[in-house]
């Protein structure tokens, strides 16, 4: 009797509770509208961290529609949109996320459009709907990106777009890329003080080191992701970090830890209800199992994880469900049912695989138009100005020429040769920045569709590599446009970078070599960005392209005194007389100014030196008087 008096006591107690928690959060959604709060990011401080249920979401959409709160209507759209995604219930997520995002901008409020961006591309990256989920994000950090004076609000949405850049960028295994991302994301967050973005950074990093093999690198993030979770008193961040920690700690073979990480938190796992972590506890607890040998355990957990991956369309849980289920029929002897899971499980990988590095360079493609589009139009804004200039030239020596026969004569004369030469220099550096800006496309799409062969081919080591570096060659491209001049270390890498990506077209057919003098100091001497580029160009396609048998370029750096360095360009192939009769006979024989343009740019380049460049060629011939290469020497002043 007495302890059914305690029991009846305790469920009294935990009724009022959950009476008085009801009636708090309704409270607080009722001064909420009364308030009209007007701020995004204070009406999500006002609700605190507490998760909402769904009545609870229902009764703020409703009471938000009845006062015409269209605020606290994008909030609770949000709020539905969250829901759904975490039940994995992605389309009614992303319907609902749709509806806030309408609203937030019907009501040009940029902090929460910046925020619905965001959950939009978390929802589409859920599903490995790449294109979608970067191009919302990237819409993001754009918004975000072009706030004048950032609060700390928006610096915050700033770091979440760069992080889930980066996570697309571990979706499609450019882990080098998605550590830069997640650490420009660290670095806002720990001056903002986001605990929950730097777990959430951490894991992420830990991911990324893990995947290129620096196992103890992901396990030291894995445990600073976790750490920030249990400050944070995340269930879900728990989940994520003891998931995280146990697949690792079966890379190191420490079965045993991994299965008491993994256990703790299956049963808290399927209490949150979200899908997507349960599908990746359920394939982690398996695996484990797998590797135990407690074969049936293994079974059990690995087809739930399949069966609720396939339900809600995760593709990547299905892929690793299939893969570790091969594993286990391997160890049954039942190699036709591990063939079966091994050949759906590498079919998912690479189709998803493949459809992401299409999409990567396409998406490549389109920022690269987008670019050529923009540099088009300072390129004009730029001939105007320089139109501008030299018609006020001609207009001051016509009043200049009157004036100084009518009045002044020599000293208005000398007046206008001062101005004069002014804007001469002027019009030279204007010239020199509109030059700059020009790129040539034909280089570009040439080597994107070369590095298209490779995915085509399904050739993805070549692909990745050689995208590597045509992505950072365009990086150096557009920063070098920007500079005067740039260190020889580095032109000679950018360089290095152009030969590499010329060099696909030609089979890698040409041997690239590059030799500096021990006394010639690299990081301090300075040439104009992109000097040698149509030099080399000139020795592969007019030099070896028509070449048979070996071919090579080779670039010598020589201090030949205090006040000049020598570079040596030399191809061992037709000479420029062959070369000269090939272009005639051609049909279309386009007339190159790249030399003629390098040669203006070095005299002005020059000017502000003490001494002059030099350009030679010289042709190599053999012992019977036949051509066997070119020499190019360029003598550069470097005081």
């Amino acid at each position: 009797m007495k302890r059914l008096i305690i029991i009846f006591l305790f469920i009294k107690m935990f009724t009022c509770y959950a009476q008085q928690v009801k009636q708090s959060k309704d409270s607080l959604i009722q001064l909420a509208i009364e308030n009209r709060i007007d701020n995004y990011h204070d009406l999500y401080r006002f609700f605190g961290r507490g998760r909402f249920k769904k009545e609870e979401i229902d009764l703020l959409l409703k009471k938000s529609k009845q006062k015409e709160y269209k605020l606290g209507e994008v909030f609770a759209y949000n709020l539905l949109g969250r829901h759904y995604r975490n039940n994995s219930f992605f389309d009614k997520s992303i319907e609902n996320y749709t509806r806030a995002l309408d609203l937030s901008r019907e009501l040009k409020n940029v902090s929460a459009e910046i925020i619905t961006l965001n959950q939009i591309g978390v929802v589409y990256r859920r599903q490995d709907k790449i294109r979608s989920a970067l191009n919302y994000h990237q819409m993001a950090f754009e918004l975000a990106d072009n706030i004048e004076i950032p609060d700390t609000d928006t610096k915050i949405s700033i770091s979440i777009s760069n992080n889930s850049i980066g996570n697309i960028y571990l979706a499609l295994k450019q882990y080098q890329l998605a550590l830069e991302k997640f650490k420009k994301s660290i670095l806002i967050q720990e001056k903002t003080g986001d605990k929950r973005g730097l777990a959430i950074n951490h894991q992420n990093m830990g991911y990324a080191f893990k995947s290129i093999g620096d196992i103890d690198a992901a396990l030291e993030h894995y445990h600073k992701s976790l750490d920030y979770n249990i400050e944070n008193d995340s269930d879900v961040g728990r989940v994520i970090c003891h998931q995280s920690i146990s697949e690792v700690l079966l890379l190191q073979g420490k079965h045993n830890e991994a299965y008491d990480y993994i256990k703790k938190v299956v049963p808290l796992s399927e209490e949150i209800g979200n899908q997507f972590y349960t599908v990746n506890v359920y394939t982690t607890l398996g695996n484990v199992h797998l590797k135990l040998d407690s074969l049936e355990n293994a079974k059990i957990y690995l087809e739930k994880g399949l069966k609720i991956a396939e339900k809600h369309k995760i593709p990547s849980g299905v892929n690793q469900a299939n893969l570790y289920l091969s594993e286990l029929y391997e160890k049954k002897k039942n190699y036709e049912k591990s063939y079966n899971f091994y050949k759906k499980a590498i079919e998912g990988e690479r189709k998803t695989f493949n459809d992401k590095n299409i999409l990567y360079v396409n998406n490549l493609i389109n920022k690269y138009d987008n670019e050529v589009s923009r540099n088009k139009i300072k390129s004009l804004a730029k001939e105007n100005e320089i139109a501008k200039l030299k018609l006020l030239r001609n207009r001051n020596i016509l009043i200049i020429a009157l004036v100084s026969i009518a009045l002044l004569g020599v000293l208005l004369y000398s007046m206008y040769r001062q101005r004069l030469l002014n804007n001469d220099k002027k019009i030279l550096m204007l010239e020199q920045e509109a030059l700059r800006i020009q790129m040539n496309p034909h280089f570009v799409f040439n080597a994107l569709n070369s590095i298209k062969l490779y995915i085509i081919n399904n050739e993805q080591k070549n692909a990745v590599y050689y995208l590597n570096k045509f992505s950072k060659l365009i990086r150096n491209i557009l920063e070098s446009s920007s500079v005067k001049e740039v260190t020889l270390s580095e032109e000679l890498k950018t360089m290095n970078l152009y030969m590499s990506i010329e060099n696909i077209r030609l089979s890698n057919e040409v041997n690239y070599i590059e030799k500096l003098d021990s006394n010639v100091n690299v990081e301090r001497i300075k040439v104009p960005p992109l000097i040698l580029q149509p030099f080399l160009e000139n020795s592969i396609w007019h030099g070896l392209s028509s070449k048979k048998g070996e071919k090579k370029v080779s670039l010598l750096v020589t201090k030949i005194s205090d006040e000049f360095i020598q570079i040596d360009i030399i191809d061992n192939g037709i000479g420029r007389d062959a070369a000269m009769e090939i272009r005639k006979s051609k049909s279309l024989n386009r007339k190159s100014i790249g030399i003629d343009l390098t040669e203006e740019r070095l005299r002005n380049f020059s000017n502000e030196y003490k001494n002059n460049y030099a350009l030679v060629y010289t042709d190599i011939i053999d012992e019977d008087g036949k051509a066997k290469g070119t020499k190019v020497s360029l003598k550069i002043p470097i005081v």
